[in-house]
């Protein structure tokens, strides 16, 4: 069934975003004209991930996002990011970065909350992660004023390489035992 692994290939390939089993499956009936069992396709996925394991590959199939997308290996980030950094792709700030780390951990959330949290107005950095497609409008608040509620999008999943948000860092993650004397006693 090699020509399966092909057509699989080519489709993430070809796509812009991780594409999933199920978005694959319907490409494969509409081109194949018949059923095409999610288990195929899943061990197909399986092979060709354990494939571009291989040395001789400077990418790997990864799964991200509830999908699956090429992505280049850490043996070649710098040079990635030399190429990034040229095309001068735009960076998230300061403010930005720290707008988004509040939508993701606190979502649904209003903007008034967010400026509460950041002590800040927080106009600017909304814009602009929503341009960037980081955030989205997920509905209104039932509070007064009915104002816009913001959580993350797929981008953001895509952007940092989780699949689900329970794989965001925990803050017992960032906790620094450095101020501590003596050991724990229970």
């Amino acid at each position: 069934m090699d020509f399966l692994h092909k057509h699989i290939e080519a489709l993430i390939f070809c796509s812009p975003s991780p594409l999933g089993i199920e978005e694959i499956q319907k490409c494969l009936m509409e081109m194949f004209e018949s059923e095409v069992p999610k288990d195929h396709i899943a061990e197909a996925l399986v092979q060709l991930q354990e494939k571009y394991l291989h040395e001789d590959f400077s990418f790997a199939l990864e799964s991200v996002a509830g999908g699956f997308q090429f992505l280049t290996k850490p043996a070649y980030q710098s040079s990635i990011s030399i190429l990034l950094k040229q095309q001068s792709q735009k960076r998230l700030s300061t403010a930005q970065m720290e707008t988004l780390a509040i939508v993701a951990y606190k979502q649904p959330i209003t903007k008034s909350t967010l400026e509460q949290i950041r002590g800040v107005n927080c106009d600017y950095s909304i814009q602009k992660l929503l341009e960037k497609e980081l955030i989205r409008i997920t509905g209104k608040s039932e509070g007064v004023g009915r104002p816009l509620l913001y959580g993350t999008s797929e981008r953001f999943m895509e952007y940092f390489g989780i699949n689900e948000l329970k794989d965001l860092p925990q803050p017992k993650d960032f906790a620094s035992q450095e101020n501590q004397i003596g050991e724990e006693r229970d």
